[in-house]
């Protein structure tokens, strides 16, 4: 059919000539059995086929779909199953507010020749065209999509367009600090927060850039002359931008009224909590804020509730890391130790551990400061130290809900420590963390805290220490060969520079950084026999990891080298993170 042609036809909808033989068109398709049609459908398609269509798809005798295919050939309107946003410019889109789009169920789907298609969900919603025309001054006609396709894309489309926090500060510049903080409701999805008060924006605004640059943490700064906001995104600090001075009290109130802090105490540290949706995805943010020298510091951690839990084969493990890992969940008792400094992943990595292993069969309970995400089908327990309840208070009660497994969120002190290693004496498996440098440092730090030796060597089965190192994006990776300086850092090779890496050059794709996502690096410290007689000799942390690389331990840098000649990270990553 011709576009003009389209057009007349949309035209001859809105006059009520709708083509008859909705029925007919299903029956001709096959999509409905006539057999399957009662009197009651039949009188409706005499009188009234949008009903009669509504009427199959709650008796299940048709899909959304197959009715909105039907109704776009009988329209003479174009179906979009796949909706992507070619030719859309962002001055359309933010001349089309995101709450109209979301109450009619519409979003533009091509902008050619002066003409914007938009894809609808209801063919009989041709009213709002009209609205757009006169809103838009442009030829607007209609296509059809189902309506979670049009939520996707209404999600996408916003979420790309919206305004950087740049453009908002500039807005705000003018502004005195009187004129800047004014009290309002957040909305319930940030993205709709199109005509908030200034600092709100702006606030709205940082958030809903963080998430869009996959940012993990949002820094603000206070300074003598200027606020400094940075986003941690893989594990890196960027700066983002650097409001005035003038406009640190407005946006740490506006964050504390969101986190449900006291705004007025401004000498003490605050902790609180905001709930929020950005572009139908659910965040739960931990606010931090700490008195400085020059005002308030705030530092946010975001987690995306949405995200699914990554499993244990897409942490970074080789496959005879694997095995290791799989043999040593699967055991009826003992501690598996997992360490590293804050952000390196150990909570990720007993998360996939828990999943992998969680079954109707096991009762799997932990407790952890705080519980990061919710696991179906497992117990966990949030650590109140204002109500006494901590680690080890709350361990004591875990051991006689009749636990098989058991996730101690971190050991921090001698009696956490000792009750872990009990649980895991009395046939619990138990997995833990540990801040320590290296595998072989968790053992030193047990022993210090006041644990005996032969007690560190009946209950832990096992060590695994790991880093997170950033992957090198997919889309602007390039081979290079490196010379003798960096072959030499590498170990590897005969020093003659003709060994082969790769980099990332830098894209829109990983904002410029040749960077996008982390994978894991790991050392395993397996506690056999030989590793358990030198436990009970000496607990010094150097010996200890001898002994185990000479019976075959690959350490951190070992393992990310590897990764390094695999083309997974990048010489500079390994280097960063294992500190050598």
């Amino acid at each position: 059919m011709l576009d003009g042609d389209r057009g007349m036809m949309q035209e001859d909808v809105r006059e009520g000539l709708s083509p008859k033989g909705l029925l007919s068109l299903l029956q001709a398709r096959g999509t409905l059995d006539e057999g399957s049609l009662d009197q009651e459908l039949l009188d409706l398609a005499q009188r009234d086929e949008r009903a009669l269509g509504e009427a199959l798809i709650e008796r299940g005798l048709l899909r959304r779909e197959e009715l909105l295919r039907a109704w776009a050939s009988l329209l003479g309107l174009p179906f979009w199953e796949d909706l992507e946003a070619n030719g859309i410019k962002g001055e359309v889109i933010s001349r089309i507010p995101i709450h109209f789009a979301r109450r009619h169920k519409l979003v533009p789907a091509r902008h050619e020749e002066g003409v914007l298609w938009v894809a609808m969900a209801d063919p009989f919603n041709l009213e709002v065209l009209d609205d757009l025309r006169v809103r838009l001054g442009m030829e607007v006609w209609a296509g059809l999509s189902l309506e979670g396709e049009i939520t996707k894309a209404i999600n996408r489309l916003y979420h790309e367009s919206g305004s950087s926090a740049e453009e908002v500060l500039a807005d705000l510049e003018g502004l005195g600090e009187g004129k800047a903080l004014q009290d309002l409701e957040e909305s319930e999805d940030l993205l709709d927060a199109s005509t908030d008060a200034p600092v709100i924006k702006l606030v709205n605004t940082i958030l809903s850039q963080a998430v869009r640059v996959r940012a993990s943490d949002i820094h603000i700064e206070p300074y003598n002359r200027e606020i400094k906001v940075r986003y941690r995104v893989d594990g890196v600090l960027y700066n983002s931008l650097s409001p005035s001075r003038h406009l640190h009290s407005a946006i740490v109130s506006r964050i504390k009224v969101m986190a449900k802090m006291n705004i007025a105490e401004k000498r003490l540290p605050q902790d609180g909590r905001i709930r929020l949706k950005v572009a139908d995805r659910d965040f739960d943010i931990r606010v931090s804020t700490l008195p400085t020298s020059f005002g308030e510091r705030v530092v946010m951690r975001l987690l995306d509730k949405t995200t699914v839990l990554i499993g244990l084969e897409e942490i970074g493990l080789y496959p005879e890391q694997m095995e290791i890992m799989e043999r040593l969940i699967s055991a009826p008792n003992g501690i598996i130790l997992v360490t590293g400094p804050t952000g390196s992943g150990k909570t990720t990595t007993l998360y996939a551990a828990l999943n992998r292993i969680n079954s109707p069969d096991k009762n799997i309970i932990t407790i952890e400061d705080p519980v990061e995400y919710q696991l179906q089908g497992i117990g966990q327990i949030q650590v109140n130290n204002k109500i006494g309840l901590t680690f080890a208070k709350g361990l004591r009660s875990i051991v006689r809900q009749d636990p098989d497994v058991i996730l101690v969120g971190e050991i921090r002190d001698s009696e956490t420590a000792e009750i872990a290693i009990h649980a895991a004496l009395t046939g619990h498996l138990v997995f833990s963390t540990l801040h320590t440098n290296d595998a072989a440092g968790a053992i030193t730090r047990l022993i210090d805290m006041g644990v005996e030796p032969f007690l560190v060597c009946s209950s832990v089965n096992a060590i695994l220490a790991q880093r997170l190192v950033r992957v090198i994006c997919p889309q602007c990776k390039e081979a290079y060969r490196a010379d003798s300086r960096v072959v030499g850092q590498l170990g590897v090779g005969g020093g003659d520079g003709e060994v082969v890496l790769y980099r990332g050059r830098g894209c829109d794709y990983c904002h410029q950084t040749g960077y996008r996502g982390r994978s894991g690096i790991f050392e395993f410290l397996l506690m056999d026999d030989t590793i358990r007689s030198l436990v009970l000799r000496t607990s010094d942390a150097t010996a200890l990891k001898k002994a185990a690389m000479d019976r075959g331990m690959k350490n951190l840098r070992e393992d990310g080298v590897r990764k390094v000649l695999d083309g997974i990270t990048t010489v500079e990553e390994v280097l960063r993170v294992t500190g050598e």
